[in-house]
C-alpha cells in the first residue's frame, strides 16, 4: 500500500484530530469538573459544620436563658441604695444576737465594680471567739451578698478571755440613682 501525500495528509489529520481535542476541550473541561468537585466538597463540610451548630442554637438559647435568670437571682440579692442602711442595721444586730458588743460601723468610700458598686465598712466590736463565730455563721446566711477582705483578731488587754475584732465588711449593692 502507497501512501501519497493526499493520504498522508488525511491521515495526519486523522490522528491530529483526537490529540488536538484532548489538548484543547476534554484536558480543560476535566481540570473544570475537578475543582467544582473540589469546591461541592468543601460547601459540603461548610453545611455539615453550620448543620452541627445549628443544632447547638437551642442548646445555646437554653443556656442564656438559665444564665439570664440567675444573673437575675443575683441582682435580686443586690440591695439598692436606698436599702444599704437596713443592711448595716441587719449587721449591728447579728453582732449583738450573736455575743458581741454593739459594733462601731465605719463607712468607706463606696467602689465601683461593674455594674454593681461594693460598700466596704470597717467593723470594731469586742466580744468571744464563739460569739464572733456565731455572728460569721448568721452573716452568711443574709440574703445579701457580702466578703471580707481583711479581719484583725487581738486579745483585748482590757478583758480576760475577749478579743478586739476589726474587720473589713463589703456590701455589694446596685446604684439606682440617675
Amino acid at each position: 500500500m502507497n501512501l501519497g501525500m493526499r493520504e498522508s495528509a488525511v491521515l495526519a489529520l486523522v490522528l491530529a484530530i483526537p490529540v488536538v481535542s484532548y489538548a484543547l476541550v476534554f484536558s480543560p473541561q476535566n481540570k473544570d469538573i475537578s475543582s467544582a468537585l473540589q469546591e461541592i466538597s468543601h460547601k459540603k463540610d461548610l453545611l455539615d459544620s453550620l448543620r452541627t451548630e445549628t443544632a447547638r442554637t437551642d442548646d445555646l438559647a437554653l443556656a442564656n436563658a438559665e444564665i439570664a435568670e440567675r444573673i437575675t437571682e443575683i441582682e435580686d440579692r443586690l440591695p439598692n441604695t436606698k436599702e444599704i442602711d437596713n443592711v448595716v442595721r441587719q449587721i449591728s444586730e447579728l453582732a449583738v444576737t450573736s455575743g458581741l458588743t454593739p459594733p462601731t460601723l465605719a463607712s468607706g468610700k463606696p467602689i465601683e465594680a461593674g455594674t454593681y458598686w461594693e460598700q466596704p465598712l470597717t467593723v470594731t466590736t469586742t466580744g468571744n471567739f464563739a460569739g464572733y463565730y456565731r455572728f460569721l455563721q448568721k452573716l452568711e446566711r443574709l440574703p445579701r451578698i457580702t466578703r471580707i477582705p481583711e479581719f484583725t483578731l487581738r486579745r483585748d488587754t482590757k478583758n480576760d478571755g475577749r478579743i478586739a475584732i476589726e474587720f473589713t465588711l463589703s456590701i455589694f449593692f446596685l446604684d439606682d440613682t440617675p
